[in-house]
């Protein structure tokens, strides 16, 4: 199917996958639940006001091909209830462009980002990181802007604010390239973004990088990247202008996503598969807390043990509330799942706080909200 895809590429012209794709804001039975057979890869956002917003993308194709779209789904009860698809953004099924890889995100002005990659197959050194906004995160009828592409690549973990106000895109341009691992800033709170940097990751290394980056107590950034034996590092001292090639981390992990972010007390919170030091397969997902900057992680917190479990995503409420999204099972029971908790949750190692909920169904392909 990739080969397909590779050839496909090389004889569209470009201005298909360069097209703005359809913004659809009344889905209706073509998107719904009940018709996906492949579906994961998630995304959780929370608006000053409490309303929960989940994305991920799926298609009727079965996996990863050119049927994919991103669903964007809400919730006015912290998750209690989450509503059906409120926006799809399709290119359309009859173009052999394909929506994936979405990521949601509320920047530190209140304004509300929907990103997605947009591509033809698996080329990510072609594809482009695309953004709707809104302004008005807190209405589930939220009134969105129009798509623009902001870079090449492909971006779906959470963009980082570093502390001189600079906002961060960690696109890659997948193992198809050198330096893939790049850093798309921006220094006006998101009119603008440039390619800062890059690190390069081995060839036999490669992986689709899925990095996320770290502004660590000392200033420096602290880049973390998929790669085929788990999760490779890099250390920049010039804010991201310079990096080392790509190095183990030390942190055991399949060749998956993962997610990582400062908390608000300071200390790390990692979400990953197994324990620090052992790597197992897409099962155990495990949320951990570092005291030290990322030195140790004494704490953990087991969050679903199953085979199947993959690809975390999340968000701290102003409470401390953790917010941590993920998918089960894309091709089976084709789940979104959500699990919240605390610190205290994480240093007890099993759900202490009246916070705690494990396993919080998101959304089941094959189903709608009222079954």
């Amino acid at each position: 199917m990739i080969f397909v895809h590779i050839i496909l590429a090389s004889v569209c012209s470009a201005s298909v996958f360069l097209e703005p794709p359809a913004v659809i804001t009344a889905p209706g039975e073509a998107h719904s639940a009940e018709t996906r057979t492949f579906q994961g890869i998630p995304s959780l956002a929370r608006s000053p006001e409490g309303r929960l917003w989940a994305t991920w993308y799926g298609g009727i194709g079965g996996g990863e091909d050119e049927t994919n779209y991103v669903i964007v789904v809400t919730s006015g009860d912290n998750g209690e209830t989450w509503s059906d698809e409120v926006l799809v953004v399709d290119p359309g099924i009859e173009n052999p462009t394909r929506a994936f890889d979405p990521n949601i995100w509320l920047d530190p002005t209140g304004r509300l980002w929907l990103f997605w990659a947009q591509a033809i197959g698996h080329d990510g050194s072609v594809g482009g990181v695309w953004t709707i906004t809104t302004e008005e995160p807190d209405k589930a009828d939220a009134r969105w802007s129009e798509p623009r592409r902001l870079t090449d690549g492909v971006m779906m973990c959470k963009p980082t604010v570093l502390s001189a106000g600079e906002w961060v895109l960690p696109a890659s341009t997948w193992r198809q390239t050198d330096n893939s691992a790049r850093l798309i800033v921006s220094e006006d709170e998101g009119d603008t973004w440039t390619l800062r940097g890059a690190c390069h990751v081995p060839e036999d290394d490669r992986s689709y990088d899925e990095h996320m980056i770290v502004e660590r107590e000392d200033g420096a950034l602290w880049l973390l990247a998929r790669t085929n034996y788990g999760i490779g590092e890099s250390i920049s001292t010039d804010v991201g202008k310079t990096w080392p090639p790509l190095a183990p981390s030390g942190i055991a992990h399949p060749s998956a996503r993962f997610f990582i972010r400062r908390l608000q007390s300071g200390n790390l919170l990692l979400v990953k598969h197994g324990p620090i030091d052992e790597r197992t397969k897409r099962s155990h997902l495990t949320a951990f807390i570092s005291e030290d900057d990322g030195a140790t992680w004494p704490h953990s917190l087991l969050l679903d043990e199953r085979a199947g479990v993959s690809y975390p995503d999340g968000v701290q409420a102003p409470d401390g509330v953790i917010y941590i999204i993920y998918d089960y099972d894309r091709r089976g029971e084709r789940k979104i799942l959500m699990a919240t908790f605390t610190e205290e949750d994480v240093v007890a190692g099993e759900c202490v706080s009246s916070d705690a909920r494990l396993r919080i169904l998101v959304n089941q392909a094959g189903l709608t909200c009222a079954d």
